[in-house]
């Protein structure tokens, strides 16, 4: 090796022969001496490719950066040198790694999302989905008044954007009623239902009515599935809106009319079905109308023994009930609506389906002839007599006040003894579309329900007619061209236009956990 007077001071090879004798003088110590001199640098805590990237960013701007003579260069050289090779003396412990110097500490996402202005924070949570919404009220106070306060925007941001146009059109916000979860989640559910029951419906199609039974054949049948599925979709979704409407204008004509319902009054067409079809456009009641029959015929089918042949095979298959009467049918349709059909068409097995279909018609009508439990009366025949503070509460309550002051609204108030009230005393507590009925509102629909087979049909038929949508009764399609209509490729994309609207969004997704036909039926 030259000696270090040789080279010039401060170049590269200068620095070079520097490193190398140091080299040579610590491996030529003894092996305490060089245990304790080894560590001449500090490594990185989390491994050396921090420090290997270092390295090169150093290099890296070292090339770009122009060549410097003079006094100048020199000491930069000096400098770079001594920063990359500290001191042994330093404590490494004390000393910060490559990765604690280049990272920085992050803030998390919520505390993040606090600082963010209200309005921004409401367009964040309207983009979510609607189950994520509602699940993020249960996060905290804060975050389910921020999202209880704010439910118009946000239910406007998901009526514009992913409800579909036949959905609104059949359930219009009302004039000067405020849009609220309640309002959103009915037009959620009723989807669902809608889509499910399609679902289930072109599964029955496919296997009894094309004979698809193998799974290469259903595979190759897979397109016109679809297809079948997306189209009966807007179509039951109009059903529903009809049974729920007609329940609910049923019992309206119940009451004005003193119990004596249409089985006692003379008509040529239903009033109640025409008030309700004037809801409907000329397409809206041709198409269902069409597909009408087919929808109950399913139904209808579904709640029938699979066999057909006779009484000794259904007896050697287990078979034993008969379908149920037209009265079971009319109940489950006009008291239970669709969601009751579909909740029935999933239970598996025949005599298990008979028997819930039993289940719920016997528990209806049990409500309805069931005596009114006696009042509970003290000794002697005696009334136990409420407490005067309880009665005083109670009328204080009834008139708004207590104890002098005017009662706070729970959904304005927020905090305190309130807090629970505003919880749960929300727009959703109005429950479901078609919940269940009181025992006076069963009586008066039980005794005039009307028969299965005029249901729609009778007055479809006179009002398409009448508005001249079609010239003939002839012209109206049946099941046959109605199935043709269903597995045709072409018109899709009208259709969509028509039903879901500009964007054509997937209303609701088919639920893929929907159960199969048994392999007996």
């Amino acid at each position: 090796m030259d000696p270090f007077h040789i080279t010039e001071f401060g170049s590269d090879r200068f620095l070079e022969k520097i490193s190398q004798a140091e080299q040579a003088s610590a491996t030529q110590a003894e092996a305490p001496a060089v245990a304790r001199s080894q560590p001449q640098y500090n490594l990185p805590f989390r491994g050396s490719n921090l420090l290997e990237s270092e390295e090169l960013v150093v290099k890296s701007s070292e090339q770009k950066r122009p060549e410097k003579k003079g006094f100048l260069g020199l000491r930069s050289k000096f400098h770079t040198k001594s920063s990359s090779a500290p001191s042994s003396s330093e404590h490494p412990e004390r000393r910060p790694s490559v990765a604690e110097s280049t990272t920085r500490p992050s803030i998390p996402f919520d505390q993040l999302f606090q600082f963010l202005p209200n309005e921004l924070q409401v367009e964040i949570i309207a983009s979510l989905p609607l189950s994520d919404v509602l699940n993020l009220r249960l996060a905290s106070r804060s975050l389910h008044a921020l999202v209880s306060l704010n439910e118009a925007p946000i239910t406007r941001y998901h009526l514009d954007h992913h409800v579909p146009a036949y959905a609104k059109r059949l359930y219009p916000v009302a004039e000067g009623a405020a849009l609220n979860f309640h309002h959103l989640c009915g037009i959620w559910h009723r989807l669902h239902v809608a889509a499910k029951l399609s679902y289930l419906m072109t599964a029955w199609i496919i296997k009894d009515i094309f004979l698809r039974t193998t799974e290469e054949r259903r595979r190759e049948f897979a397109p016109q599935r679809e297809r079948i599925r997306r189209r009966l979709i807007p179509l039951l979704f109009t059903v529903f809106h009809f049974f729920e409407t007609y329940r609910d204008l049923h019992l309206k004509y119940l009451v004005k009319n003193d119990g004596k319902g249409l089985l006692r009054a003379p008509y040529t067409v239903n009033p109640i079905e025409t008030e309700i079809m004037n809801m409907y456009d000329d397409r809206t009641l041709l198409r269902v109308h069409e597909a009408f029959p087919l929808i109950i015929a399913s139904f209808c089918r579904r709640l029938r023994p699979p066999s057909y042949v006779g009484r000794v095979e259904r007896s050697l298959r287990g078979y034993l009930r008969e379908k149920p009467p037209d009265g079971v049918h009319v109940a489950i349709l006009c008291i239970g609506g669709l969601r009751e059909v579909e909740r029935i068409w999933e239970v598996k097995g025949y005599n298990t389906r008979r028997a819930a279909v039993d289940n719920w018609y016997n528990s209806i009508t049990r409500d309805v002839t069931e005596p009114e439990p006696k009042k509970r009366r003290g000794m002697l025949g005696l009334k136990r007599k409420k407490s005067s503070s309880f009665t005083s509460v109670k009328n204080a309550a009834s008139e708004g006040m207590l104890n002098g002051k005017e009662l706070v609204d729970p959904n304005v108030a927020y905090g305190g003894d309130y807090a629970r009230n505003f919880i749960f005393n929300t727009s959703l507590s109005a429950g479901v579309p078609m919940g269940s009925l009181a025992k006076d509102q069963l009586r008066m629909i039980l005794s005039d329900l009307p028969v299965l087979q005029k249901i729609w049909s009778e007055t479809a038929e006179a009002m398409i007619l009448e508005r001249k949508i079609v010239e003939r009764p002839s012209d109206i399609r049946r099941n046959t061209q109605v199935l043709t209509d269903l597995i045709r490729e072409d018109g899709l994309e009208e259709e969509d236009q028509w039903w879901y609207g500009t964007g054509a969004p997937e209303s609701v997704r088919p639920n893929l956990a929907a159960i199969e036909e048994d392999p007996l039926e």
